[in-house]
């Protein structure tokens, strides 16, 4: 029975686009090695706008590359939006803000690169930690206020303020995403009649005009600080509409915001936008409190003598831990053409010379090696010691040697008859590296694999080596690895798709000539003997995603980057048509459901979407419209489940190993977050949900 999955009712946030300080994941096949200036190391977050590269710059300094979704990027209107963000940006600086340090705007795929900051965003951390308290507290509201004063300083008007646009870094709050703001003159390209904001955080008079201003920035940074005091909105959650009654005519809930906070943020949460403070009357007004705080912290600074900016306040109470930000690991270089493989022999010898044990000695040459490769390489490198590969590992008594392609041995046609599964004895076998084309793989194997046990922080592992096994196609990698059952499982998981991505790249687009199609790990143990882990067709597998299913597909579970993925609109014929068909037979009978779900009215592709992840071969359907309550949204999101799971197996079976997505995920998106709804693996008909 395939896994089926609900989650309880309670939103999430997406990813922030602006990348705010989260864990570095590894670059995919197709990211840019350098955008503008900056070298790019891995992602930070993938949302419906863009991507969200980790970059490092000339200097060593960490930022965040905002890339437009190709397909957004030929939108006129999208181009405009995205420039006045650029431009906006650029106004606006200050010391509670990310600022701006290189954009393109007028490249095919317009980008932008802002200061890398790290930490957790004030959502996740109330969801980690629960509400502020104390120095904090008050900090946060200060230097929000300041932020604010600054952005409306430079005639800017935010119109997002909310816990999922603040990032608590070690070193103070930062406001970040100027996305829908727009010049406080009413200058804006966002389309008539489209309300911009999250339900909640949107103003009285916004609702009751569409007026948007400083203001309007003022009541939900209130609203801002009441939800960090106590956890909660002030004008609490549900339907739009609900929630906006309650904007508009209701009082908020502010029980439990400290009293010296209080009277400041009822002043922000008033209903008339002229009885509202000012930014900058609101930070000065969290003096007060703030100081009353340095006082206890230091015993040196007392009301009468507070700063008369928040700034050094501020940094006097905020205490917020660094929590887990690890250095981003700046890869030697990413690209393996011919010419880096060649021409930077002496640095790869200098850096992986200690393990590239199946490398062998580069001058020794091979069969396929002209005279005149063999003697470049050899006037930039000393040859490497294959003998004692590095990290202790002793050597291993060379394997007989394979003979070149086309001249086979008696015991080369034994094996070659030999349908059986790779094994400890197939790779006893194999030999080391012959030809510039091996070396070129074994050189990018290793290099890719000590970059990624490097990002993985792996303890008790030791490379062994590169071999390689022609008349079974086969390339080995061994190694040894002392860790618990799990760990373990991870960090082999991850050397399977590692040698899978480098294989396919190297082999299939550098050195097609060669005969392998398939790679093989094998772990050596101290005692028991070499054990194989992993074995997979690297030709077949077109986005390796065999060895990440098989490691961890028992645990997957659709999250935020996933879903930011599938909102990338697709330029694969099938997914498209697959997509459509999803979407119409989900509308379909969505629509024929209207009185037991409660739709106010035909529902269409703007209200539900199909799009697909690429990387974990999920099948992601969603829905914004959000009138129905929690019963009826769950009795859409089985039926939206069957439908997907069934257009699966249908696909897969029309397609077989051509059709790569066997999950599906039901999602809602709000103004706040989303919320994954069912999920579960395709198989059959009969498993689908009813």
């Amino acid at each position: 029975m395939p896994a089926q999955a609900t989650r309880p009712y309670v939103k999430e946030p997406l990813v922030s686009e602006n990348g705010p300080g989260g864990r570095v994941r590894p670059a995919r096949p197709g990211d840019p090695s350098r955008i503008g200036s900056y070298r790019i190391v891995g992602r930070l977050g993938v949302g419906g706008m863009g991507t969200v590269h980790a970059g490092v710059a000339p200097d060593g300094t960490r930022v965040a590359v905002k890339v437009i979704h190709p397909q957004l990027a030929q939108e006129p209107e999208f181009r405009g939006r995205f420039k006045r963000e650029v431009d906006l940006s650029s106004r606006v600086t200050g010391p509670y803000l990310v600022p701006l340090l290189a954009a393109d705007t007028d490249a095919d795929t317009p980008w932008l690169a802002t200061a890398y900051v790290p930490g957790p965003t004030l959502n996740e951390h109330m969801l980690a930690h629960g509400p502020l308290a104390g120095g904090n507290l008050y900090a946060l509201a200060a230097a929000t206020a300041q932020a604010l004063a600054a952005v409306h300083a430079a005639g800017v008007v935010h119109r997002d303020v909310k816990p999922q646009n603040v990032v608590l870094t070690p070193s103070g709050p930062r406001l970040l995403d100027l996305g829908i703001a727009h010049a406080a003159d009413g200058t804006s390209v966002t389309r008539t009649g489209v309300m911009t904001g999250t339900p909640g955080w949107i103003s009285p008079e916004q609702y009751r005009t569409g007026a948007t201003g400083p203001a309007g920035d003022m009541f939900a940074w209130g609203a801002l600080a009441a939800c960090a005091a106590t956890g909660r909105l002030p004008f609490g959650t549900g339907a739009p509409d609900v929630v906006a009654f309650r904007v508009m005519s209701g009082e908020p809930d502010l029980d439990g915001v400290p009293a010296p906070l209080r009277r400041i943020v009822e002043k922000a949460l008033a209903k008339e936008p002229e009885d509202r403070p000012s930014a900058t009357e609101a930070a000065q007004e969290c003096l007060g409190p703030l100081a009353s705080q340095v006082t206890q912290v230091t015993q040196a600074v007392s009301a009468d003598t507070a700063p008369t900016w928040a700034g050094g306040a501020v940094t006097a109470v905020w205490d917020m831990p660094a929590g887990d930000d690890p250095a981003w690991h700046v890869p030697p270089g990413r690209s393996r053409s011919r010419g880096w493989l060649v021409g930077a022999a002496a640095v790869a010898v200098a850096v992986i010379g200690g393990l590239a044990g199946g490398v062998g000695a580069l001058a020794s040459g091979g069969g396929e090696e002209s005279g005149h490769a063999a003697s470049a390489r050899a006037s930039s490198s000393a040859p490497v010691d294959s003998g004692q590969p590095a990290g202790g590992i002793p050597a291993t008594p060379a394997p007989p040697t394979d003979s070149p392609p086309g001249e086979s041995t008696t015991a080369d046609r034994r094996q070659a008859v030999d349908d059986g599964p790779a094994s400890a004895g197939s790779w006893a076998q194999a030999r080391t590296a012959q030809g510039q084309g091996e070396h070129d793989v074994a050189r990018a194997v290793l290099h890719d694999l000590g970059i990624l046990v490097g990002d993985l922080g792996v303890t008790g592992f030791s490379p062994g080596a590169v071999r390689f096994r022609a008349s079974r196609g086969e390339v080995y990698f061994s190694y040894r690895l002392t860790s618990d059952e799990q760990s373990m499982m991870i960090v082999e998981t991850e050397i399977a798709r590692s040698m899978c991505l480098t294989l396919r790249d190297v082999v299939l687009r550098l050195h097609p000539d060669l005969p392998y199609r398939t790679y093989v790990t094998v772990r050596e143990a101290a005692d028991g003997g070499p054990q194989v882990t992993w074995r997979e067709d690297f030709v077949a597998d077109t986005q390796c995603r065999s060895a990440f299913e098989d490691g961890t597909g028992q645990d997957w579970e659709p999250d935020e980057n996933g879903l930011g993925e599938a909102m990338v609109p697709s330029t694969d014929s099938d997914e498209i048509r697959a997509a459509d068909r999803t979407a119409r037979r989900i509308i379909e009978r969505t629509n024929g459901m209207r009185r037991s779900v409660g739709t106010d009215r035909q529902l269409g592709h703007e209200d539900i979407k199909v799009g697909f992840d690429p990387a974990n071969s999920v099948m992601y359907v969603w829905s914004d419209y959000l009138m129905w309550n929690q019963g009826q949204v769950e009795t859409w999101a089985t039926t939206a489940a069957g439908e997907a799971c069934r257009a699966l197996v249908d696909q897969k079976q029309s397609m077989g190993d051509g059709w790569p997505y066997t999950r599906y995920a039901v999602a809602e998106i709000g103004g706040s977050g989303y919320l994954m709804i069912r999920w579960g693996t395709a198989t059959t008909r009969e498993d689908c949900p009813a």
